[in-house]
């Protein structure tokens, strides 16, 4: 799959008008077993973010979530697929954009989420699954929350 999204970021000029900072496709990488793919739009280090702070977040490191900081990233899971369980220290918004996808969680519920669907994921230990005969594709923000007792 290895699918592009055009990333259009604004900016300022000298005079503080606003302007195009760039305008490029941004390719997706593959994960090590290949069932899904990964296109980081843009991450911050800090919160608030610093809208002055010229460097590319898309190319800036980041784990999967940044603490003190933000990650927008596009997911795209292949057919038959399953993510781990996992936990992020953050608060996540997901937004199906295409196809249907199942969210397990770890005490046992599924929950099948279609196109246009939206989850807010508070720090629990979940999955990803796509149970279709097509790729589902989601947006994710990621946002650093404060750690949960007892995790």
């Amino acid at each position: 799959m290895g699918f592009e999204i055009r990333r259009i970021v604004t900016g300022h000029d000298a005079g503080g008008r606003a302007i195009v900072h760039s305008d490029r496709q941004l390719r997706a990488r593959a994960v090590p077993d290949g069932t899904a793919w990964f296109n980081k739009i843009w991450s911050t280090e800090c919160w608030p973010s610093d809208n002055s702070d010229e460097r590319d977040g898309a190319e800036q490191d980041s784990t999967l979530s940044n603490a003190n900081g933000s990650v927008l990233r596009i997911v795209e899971m292949a057919p038959g697929h399953r993510s781990p369980m996992h936990r992020t220290p953050s608060l996540d918004y997901g937004i199906v954009l295409s196809g249907e996808i199942e969210l397990e969680l770890d005490d046992g519920r599924s929950v099948l989420l279609h196109s246009g669907d939206v989850v807010v994921q508070r720090g629990t230990i979940h999955a990803w699954r796509n149970p279709g005969a097509m790729p589902a594709r989601m947006a994710f923000v990621l946002l650093s929350a404060a750690p949960l007792p007892g995790t």
